[in-house]
């Protein structure tokens, strides 16, 4: 490479550096879509949605939620990774996010190659409930109780390798218990069945329980993070309660298909830390037991995503998890 070739590459290089930094800083130009490959009503959606209507606010462009449910979220997550990466289609994610590919034959996504991260957005604890009729009142008494009784509790789950199903298979292996799954097509029936004694447990968010245990219909016996719950403070975690180091916290985040600019991608986590510290937001969901949050960067989000990537791996190839 000549004198002249390389002072041209290294203008060029300028060029296009100073391009994306002043396309950022006008980002976004035109409205941005949020894709959220799950049914409308749950905790991914209800925060994608507040989140959108409070950065269209400070943003001054629209921020549109799309929701594109099936296939475990696969429909509306290849739909993302296809996108161009430009910075005006994103992904909200959670748990199955970085989970599915462990569990599933054909994904069609890889969540650390197809996408970029950008910020987690809430953590989430889930609460392990019990039917009332079932005589344990403590984690101590039910791991006592399934030792005595192998194979024959059942916990019930929205579905092979969903949030409750995983942390239930961490919970039976840390502990040394066996229990029956009973696997439903959705959340709402596991509960319903839970309540009426049909089946005697579950990990259930504390959101969607909290009504419930505070009308007596289900009995909680602890949290599964390692901090209590503003809706439950005298309720105990499960590594206070009897299964020390014990953690399985649902987080939702965003994220950006591969390539999208780093600029984007910071100015985008910068909006969204904004809008999570705002007052009035942030007490409507501790109020649901759900804590705002984000990242202090993309690469931050990133290995968080790598982490419990791994770690569901794990689990899953150790408990024989797997949807063809």
């Amino acid at each position: 490479m000549n004198k002249k070739q390389a002072v041209f590459g290294l203008t060029a290089l300028a060029i296009a550096m100073i391009a994306t930094g002043v396309h950022a800083q006008n980002y976004p130009t035109k409205p941005v879509r949020i894709i959220v490959p799950l049914a409308a009503g749950g905790n991914v959606d209800i925060v994608a949605r507040s989140l959108a209507q409070q950065l269209t606010d400070n943003m001054g462009q629209q921020i549109i939620v799309e929701n594109r449910p099936g296939a475990s979220s696969l429909v509306g997550t290849q739909l993302a990774a296809k996108a161009p990466p430009d910075g005006y289609t994103l992904l909200a994610v959670a748990n199955t996010f970085a989970m599915v590919p462990s569990i599933v034959t054909n994904p069609g996504y890889d969540p650390l190659k197809d996408f970029s991260a950008i910020t987690l957005t809430c953590l989430v604890p889930q609460v392990l409930v019990v039917n009332p009729a079932l005589p344990v009142k403590t984690v101590r008494e039910l791991i006592a109780l399934a030792k005595a009784r192998p194979g024959q509790l059942t916990y019930a789950t929205s579905g092979p390798g969903g949030t409750g199903h995983m942390a239930t298979e961490l919970f039976s292996r840390q502990v040394g218990v066996k229990m029956l799954h009973v696997p439903y097509k959705g959340n709402s029936q596991a509960l319903i069945d839970v309540i009426g004694g049909q089946v005697m447990l579950m990990f259930d968010q504390v959101s969607t329980s909290e009504a419930y245990i505070k009308a007596g219909k289900l009995r909680p016996l602890a949290v599964s993070s390692l901090t209590r719950s503003p809706l439950f403070p005298d309720l105990p975690t499960i590594d206070e309660a009897g299964a020390k180091g014990f953690e399985d916290i649902t987080f939702n985040g965003l994220v950006a298909p591969v390539g999208t600019p780093r600029e984007i991608l910071v100015r985008m986590k910068d909006e969204i830390g904004k809008a999570v510290r705002t007052p009035a937001l942030r007490d409507r969901f501790i109020e649901r037991g759900v804590e705002l949050k984000s990242s202090a960067s993309p690469e931050e989000f990133a290995a968080y995503i790598k982490i419990e990537f791994d770690k569901k791996a794990k689990l899953a190839r150790e408990a024989g998890i797997k949807i063809d």
